[in-house]
């Protein structure tokens, strides 16, 4: 682990030879971010790997966070919305019986009690806490109230408004209980803390619990299973690192699919509204017929109206 936040602090050699000349990378890389490292130098390192001019990541795991960390190049960054609008998937070790400051395990411990519950009332709290819900994000989160980060306020030991919002759990699923650890696969919408769930299913049992562990493993269409690690890119050339990029498209695979001809493509590819009926309304992925995308539109009223286009083809290139 040392090695690795080394390696996110310091540019290895084959970072350095590329940061000398930034160039234009388009693609979608899937990286297993590893705990302990944040986002952002993750996010920075793999920039520097790729000597990428433009990039960005698809939603921050915390440090103490390990999986999935889509990173979007040059034109994708454009599309990225589309998959933080995406649903969630993770595997979380929920500690039951100690409460804490910021709800994991970073935080003061701020209450014990005994963990007295069997499998069978986990096994319930868990099936009663899935469904649509109003969720009170954390005190530290990353949320703004009057310009400063949720977390800011608490730090400095300031109670501000946190506004309930709408999420949907889809499915909690227990895959081993040892007390006074849970570690449980969570399907959720965007939006949702996984810490918050720790904490309420802590309330619900009447121990208290914080986040011990999080791992994500999904996000919109993606899987972990699909993502490279840091020390492998570093071990790779740049034609190397260039075959695991994926096309802008994967982003927005999940949208109806609308073609169009000739004539429509170019007014579309201009950002002119295109005419085209077909049955659902909302965002769709826009394609010239047998060819690449092209870009997003929302769909009204019986016309394309362009949201978002693509400068060049859609393709996956170092």
């Amino acid at each position: 682990m040392r090695a690795m936040a080394e390696s996110l602090t310091a540019p290895a050699a084959a970072a350095a030879a590329a940061i000398h000349n930034r160039r234009r990378v388009d693609g979608v890389l899937l990286v297993d971010k590893p705990a302990g490292p944040s986002s952002n130098a993750v996010l920075g390192h793999v920039k520097r790997l790729f000597g990428a001019s433009k990039a960005g990541h698809t939603g921050t795991l915390d440090p103490l966070a390990s999986g999935l960390l889509p990173i979007c190049f040059g034109e994708a960054t454009k599309f990225a919305r589309f998959l933080l609008e995406g649903d969630k998937r993770y595997t979380a070790t929920v500690r039951f019986g100690i409460a804490t400051a910021t709800s994991d395990a970073e935080g003061e411990v701020t209450a014990v009690h005994e963990v007295e519950f069997d499998e069978a009332r986990l096994r319930a709290a868990l099936a009663a806490a899935v469904g649509p819900q109003l969720q009170v994000p954390p005190k530290h989160s990353a949320l703004k109230h009057a310009g400063r980060p949720h977390y800011a306020w608490a730090r400095a030991g300031i109670d501000v408004p946190r506004t309930p919002r709408d999420i949907t759990i889809h499915a909690l699923r227990l895959v081993e209980w040892s007390s006074p650890d849970a570690i449980i696969e969570i399907g959720c919408s965007k939006g949702t803390y996984v810490r918050a769930v720790a904490t309420s299913l802590g309330d619900t049992l009447g121990c208290g619990a914080h986040l011990a562990a999080l791992r994500r493993t999904g996000s919109g269409g993606f899987d972990v299973r699909d993502a490279v690690t840091v020390e492998t890119l570093e071990a790779l050339d740049e034609a190397g690192r260039g075959r695991l990029l994926r096309p802008v498209s994967a982003l927005v695979s999940h949208l109806p699919r609308a073609e169009l001809d000739g004539p429509a493509a170019r007014s579309f590819r201009h950002g002119q509204p295109v005419a085209l009926a077909y049955d659902g309304s909302g965002f769709a992925a826009v394609y010239a017929v047998g060819g690449p995308l092209i870009g997003v539109a929302d769909h009204r009223q019986a016309m394309l109206v362009p949201v978002r286009l693509i400068v060049g083809e859609d393709c996956a290139t170092s």
